[in-house]
């Protein structure tokens, strides 16, 4: 007796290590639905100011995706402004839908898998999240193993002799894993970034925002000088500003239609998202212009410097225009020279941190709070993100990113998924529930609860979810090869917007048809006045549930007006 005693407290100890801590008295049920990470964002949390969101946006935008992003426009035949009004175009309404994911976190400081509730249910809310959390985890490597050929540009610039001796030539690093998809320079240097991002997946998200000020000042700055070195080495911004399009009439709109959704596209993730950051706002508005202004312009004047630069790549190199700016630090570090080979190091020093900061803002912490929401008995943000370093290095990002794989082409289709989920989430917020929730009913696995639904699930949003995946489903098809109607092909060419679209006039129906529990006739957001952040149901509250009350209409309104403080004020 006493040792089974014994094995019950040693078990108890290590469960008790491993918990994440949680509220005292919260059911089996709430256990499942919370923990601190997962809770509404305490006062003296709500650390992230205007300049905060502001410095973080500079900072992200200053990335070699978005440098990169006008290249593929021009390539197609657009010309230098065409490509470049479609980054205004595109990031402009990417941050209108930014803004509008945000507001929610900001007003009711909830994460996305909390909102993902009301519009999916409690439990039918864990397959977003649980896709996210997926794709998070497969970009952090793939983001890791660009943030690893910074560092090995870092590496050459002072030890020439770091390349690869089988496709470099004499003098550099025996290739020690032949048949892995890669060699020992890129794998060894790809390690060294993914271990030197580890301490910053340890910090508080409301304390991470040092990182992004720190970011917006380092990158842009680097960014300028590569700038001015290319001109001043060129003597010139090059012939690309100088290049007409090639495309005219229909062609011509398709093309800048292609280019806008790249760049909406290029967004997606960070479009859903945005709560998990958003929640930390001191108020609603701190959230928003920053947002709003601070992304076009900042991603806008990235994609120019990238056009210039490339543009006066060939004029130092001669031949094609290099867009991949490492590709282009690599050519002057093949020239030789002290001078050369520091300036290749500061920029590349600057992309490093580029890259972790946003491995850090797209990735880690959108994982973290991910598997949060899937296990938050266990896992809380910060192991959430060491889990999500762990997959992103034993996944051989490298295998997804070979020429001959077509991967890249997967993930970038992966907007059509998080555009229904969108359009859902903004619908069900704006437009059905008009600004209202209840948040405690959020943490709540109880069968009465508004947002219990169906089991746990919620059938209007995963069909809206379903409709939304399969306008683009044929268009898709096409983009990976196959022979598919023009018509399908130009719907996928509008597949964010398809996506979303289709999401929201789907689940806007079938609410219409079928009315929700827990919504507002008038505009009605309440997060201002939530002044208890306690969640756990007292046993006396136990069977309170008011159908009538619950399930919308005029009686509805009136008695959340009636006891809006009492009833609804608290949770």
């Amino acid at each position: 007796m006493a040792t089974t005693t014994a094995k019950k407290s040693k078990a108890a100890h290590y469960a008790g290590r491993f918990a994440v801590e949680s509220e005292p008295g919260l059911t089996t049920a709430q256990l499942m639905l919370y923990n601190h990470d997962l809770a509404p964002v305490e006062p003296e949390r709500r650390q992230w100011g205007a300049w905060n969101f502001a410095g973080f946006w500079v900072a992200d935008s200053f990335n070699i995706n978005t440098w990169m992003i006008s290249g593929s426009n021009i390539a197609d035949g657009l010309s230098w402004w065409q490509s470049w009004l479609c980054v205004w175009i595109g990031y402009s309404i990417a941050a209108c839908f930014v803004c509008m994911t945000g507001r929610i976190g900001a007003t009711y400081h909830i994460s996305f898998p909390v909102v993902n509730r009301s519009s999916f249910g409690i439990w039918g809310a864990l397959w977003p999240v649980f896709n996210r959390a997926a794709m998070a985890c497969i970009w952090y490597g793939v983001q890791g193993w660009i943030g690893g050929t910074c560092v090995y540009l870092m590496i050459r610039s002072i030890w020439n002799n770091w390349r690869d001796e089988e496709t470099q030539g004499p003098g550099g690093v025996p290739n020690s894993i032949p048949n892995s998809g890669t060699n020992t320079v890129h794998f060894v240097s790809f390690f060294f970034f993914w271990l030197g991002s580890l301490p910053f997946l340890w910090p508080a998200v409301h304390k991470i925002r040092h990182l992004f000020t720190v970011k917006a000042y380092v990158v842009p700055t680097a960014g300028i000088a590569f700038f001015i070195w290319a001109i001043v080495r060129a003597k010139g911004i090059g012939p690309i500003v100088h290049q007409p399009g090639k495309a005219t009439g229909s062609e011509l709109g398709w093309l800048m239609v292609r280019g806008i959704m790249s760049a909406i596209a290029n967004f997606a993730t960070l479009i859903v998202n945005d709560p998990d950051f958003a929640r930390f706002a001191r108020k609603p508005s701190d959230a928003f212009l920053p947002q709003l202004i601070t992304i076009p312009v900042g991603f806008a004047v990235t994609s120019f410097i990238g056009i210039i630069v490339s543009s006066s790549s060939t004029v130092i190199f001669g031949g094609d225009p290099i867009w991949n700016p490492l590709d282009l630090l690599e050519a002057f570090l093949k020239e030789g020279g002290s001078g050369q080979r520091f300036g290749v190091f500061v920029i590349a020093a600057a992309f490093t941190l580029a890259q972790l900061g946003t491995n850090i803002a797209a990735n880690s912490i959108s994982a973290g709070t991910d598997m949060t929401a899937l296990l938050p008995r266990w896992i809380n943000i910060r192991r959430g993100s060491y889990i999500c370093a762990l997959i992103g290095l034993v996944m051989c990002p490298w295998n997804l990113l070979s020429s001959t794989n077509s991967f890249t082409t997967y993930l970038s289709a992966y907007s059509v998924f998080l555009s229904s989920i969108a359009g859902v989430m903004i619908c069900d917020y704006y437009i059905v529930r008009k600004g209202y929730l209840q948040i405690k009913d959020l943490y709540s696995g109880k069968k009465t609860g508004p947002y219990y639904y169906t089991l746990g699930f919620h059938w209007r949003g995963y069909a809206a979810y379903i409709a939304g995946i399969l306008i683009n489903v044929v268009g898709f098809a096409g983009a990976i090869g196959r022979d598919v109607p023009i018509g399908a092909k130009r719907i996928y060419d509008l597949n964010f917007f398809a996506g979303f679209l289709v999401a929201s006039i789907v689940y806007w129906g079938l609410c219409k048809i079928s009315p929700i529990p827990a919504t507002s006739d008038v505009w009605c957001e309440v997060g201002d006045e939530i002044t208890d952040i306690s969640v756990a149901y007292s046993d006396s509250e136990g069977d309170k549930y008011d159908e009538e009350a619950m399930h919308g209409g005029k009686a509805a309104a009136a008695k959340i007006g009636e006891a809006e403080a009492e009833a609804y004020g608290k949770f």
